[in-house]
């Protein structure tokens, strides 16, 4: 049985959330009225000679990918204005600390689970244990039971885990009736079928789950004020939390995290503003209302092939979708903290992440015509997806501007180009046009930056390390985004290509720690690029030079994209900005001590060697077994007036 019995006919209220439609149609406004203007520039820029069907595709190239970017400004901006007065993006009223109630705490019972896949044995146990005495330490563990759900199908490193756990237990004493470990030995449907196991066989016991990630560290204070959220939101389904990366050695991973800390909580600030309680989901660092996600989170397997058929990859957009239309509330709560995960350390191994990605988000775009979704679950969707198909688009976008130039400049004295063409047609160039377009670019990609910087500057400047290095990282982070974009763009674009050619995706445990990307592999993977860029450049100079120094800076981040995947993945260099100051981060300005257990546990506590301890499958609780329906992305055809009164009349006449 579920602990509360809580159900979506008898939820109660919550967070108040004022003018949440209104809410919603000032983003629209906002992004859309921007995007208008913006397009409309261009449209004069294009028509002022005439439009060919290379422009018109240019066009529309455009509108998508700057209505793109726009949105992110939109949301970037409200979070600016919310943060810099302290202001609840939900409540709309002063942010005030989340206050425990342990009498409603003590009444329910939460899991915190951590489904694994082949990982780092000595990195999971590690991030595990600390997280479980960091809570131990608030005094509440007696109401959390930790599950490690391994799927995991190397023998090599399923032994590792037996014998970790058993070592992990060890240590633990009287703690360790708070843990446990199951692996299965079919890891049928991923994660999606993992968690699934468990919600069947013993997610009724539980009123809660916070579901971490392989890599993640969630201090006790960010779990209990999580539970509490919950327990004070009886309607909301699901809480989402904003991951912080940390434990980054290498220059890109430093960068990545200090972009991070500095800009994520403002632009998730501004996305809880008008997504108030229909918010996404991330797929860990979160809770969830468990009675809620065995009823509603079922997944199907999707009809057809790829890249919109078979199972569900990118599982965690669909399953938030899927809580909205059961009247399911998903918050996004941006201000608590201790919430921490870890990313790729090198360009490479973020780009093989973002793969998986890819296709996932692309899958989504094929559920876009379900009726039983909302329409903002669809809006996740089609931004989420935007998010990598806008690379390509670029790309494609820069090829196009690059021919039109080309034809242009070969064009460009010839005046008579009909036949009998009594007048001369002089081409004209709305230079003024032209540079108001470029300046709002560059404003609306850069100005969420400096946002991120002025109102970390009023609020927070010591915990990153006092001002003048603030001010130097975010130029430092700046100057390389814009640098690594075109690589990126690259990666993203031949990404798309590969999933709608059907190329299939391998997901497998990725890897976590700082490594120096050695030279044949970096040139293994751009190559290609940077061969293409150097010929694109040398055609672009000989014909039109103007046009190839507003192409430079793309160029330049192609045919230096070896020599940028080796020497941002140096330890060294990363541990050098670190020491002046540059990059610096809350988590290690405030010494997290949850972080810093974890360090200690890292460096103290290894693995046990194969033998010390027995290869025995630890007991599990009793299990009250459970079925979580499967979900139709469609809803059920009502039955029609005149199938209705038939099937009274025909009812009525058996009857008699």
């Amino acid at each position: 049985m579920f602990g509360t019995q809580m159900t979506s006919s008898n939820k109660g209220r919550g967070t108040p959330m004022p003018f949440k439609t209104l809410r919603v149609w000032l983003f629209a406004i906002a992004a859309l009225g921007t995007s208008g203007y913006g397009i409309s520039i261009m449209f004069e820029i294009l028509s002022s000679n005439g439009m060919t069907l290379l422009e018109y595709a240019l066009l529309v190239l455009f509108s998508i990918t700057f209505t793109w970017i726009v949105t992110a400004f939109c949301s970037g901006t409200i979070g600016f204005v919310l943060q810099l007065f302290r202001i609840d993006p939900l409540t709309l009223k002063r942010i005030k600390p989340i206050e425990f109630n342990n009498e409603a705490i003590n009444a329910q019972k939460t899991a915190v689970v951590m489904p694994i896949y082949n990982e780092d044995t000595h990195r999971v146990i590690a991030g595990f244990e600390v997280s479980l005495q960091s809570l131990k330490e608030t005094g509440q563990l007696d109401n959390f039971d930790f599950y490690l759900l391994s799927d995991t199908q190397d023998p090599q490193i399923v032994k590792n885990e037996l014998s970790a756990w058993h070592a992990l237990c060890e240590r633990l004493g009287d703690t360790a009736k708070h843990v446990f470990y199951r692996r299965r030995e079919d890891n049928k449907h991923r994660k999606v079928g993992n968690l699934t196991d468990f919600c069947e066989r013993w997610g009724s016991n539980y009123d809660h789950m916070i579901v971490l990630d392989a890599d993640s560290v969630m201090t006790g204070k960010c779990m209990l004020e999580l539970t509490t959220s919950m327990l004070n939101n009886p309607q909301a389904g699901l809480i989402q939390t904003i991951p912080i990366p940390v434990r980054q050695d290498t220059f890109f991973g430093r960068f990545l995290q200090f972009a991070s800390v500095l800009y994520s909580p403002m632009l998730a600030t501004g996305s809880a503003f008008w997504q108030t309680d229909k918010a996404n989901y991330w797929g860990h660092n979160a809770i969830i209302r468990v009675e809620a996600f065995i009823t509603c989170c079922g997944l199907p397997t999707l009809k057809g092939n790829a890249p919109f058929g078979g199972e569900i990859l990118s599982h965690d957009f669909v399953e938030a979708s899927l809580l909205h239309s059961a009247g399911w509330d998903v918050l996004l709560l941006s201000d608590i903290e201790g919430s921490y995960e870890e990313v790729p350390s090198n360009i490479l191994d973020y780009a093989v992440r973002d793969r998986r990605w890819v296709q996932g988000n692309i899958q989504h775009l094929g559920l876009l015509s379900s009726s039983k979704l909302k329409l903002m679950s669809k809006l996740h969707f089609l931004l989420g997806a935007t998010a990598y198909i806008s690379s390509l688009i670029w790309l494609s976008m820069l090829a196009l501007s690059t021919i039109d130039a080309v034809t242009r400049a070969l064009n460009s004295d010839v005046y008579f180009n009909r036949v009998y063409q009594l007048f001369p047609t002089w081409q004209i160039a709305k230079t003024d046009l032209i540079d108001s377009l470029l300046y709002l670019t560059i404003v609306i990609l850069l100005m969420p930056k400096l946002m991120g910087v002025i109102v970390t500057l009023i609020h927070r400047n010591k915990r990153f390390g006092g001002s003048i290095k603030l001010i130097l990282g975010s130029i430092i982070e700046t100057v390389f985004a814009i640098i690594v974009a075109p690589l990126m763009m690259v990666f993203h674009a031949y990404f798309v290509l590969c999933v709608f050619l059907g190329k299939k995706v391998k997901w497998d445990a990725q890897p976590r720690e700082g490594r120096m990307v050695p030279w044949k592999e970096a040139f293994g993977y751009t190559l290609f690029s940077t061969i293409v860029a150097i010929a694109w450049g040398s055609t672009a100079y000989y014909f039109t030079p103007v046009f190839f120094w507003w192409l430079s800076p793309i160029l330049l981040g192609l045919v230096l994209g070896a020599p940028i995947i080796r020497y941002t993945s140096s330890i060294k260099l990363g541990v050098q900005l670190r020491k002046l100051g540059i990059f610096i981060c809350p988590s290690e300005v405030d010494n997290d001590s949850t972080l810093e257990a974890l360090k200690v546990h890292l460096k103290e506590i290894s693995v046990p060697e194969e033998g010390n301890y027995p290869q025995t499958i630890p007991a599990l609780p009793q299990e009250h077994m459970v079925s979580m329906p499967i979900q139709s992305f469609k809803k059920p055809r009502r039955l029609k007036m005149k199938a209705l009164k038939a099937k009274a009349i025909k009812s009525l006449i058996s009857a008699l």
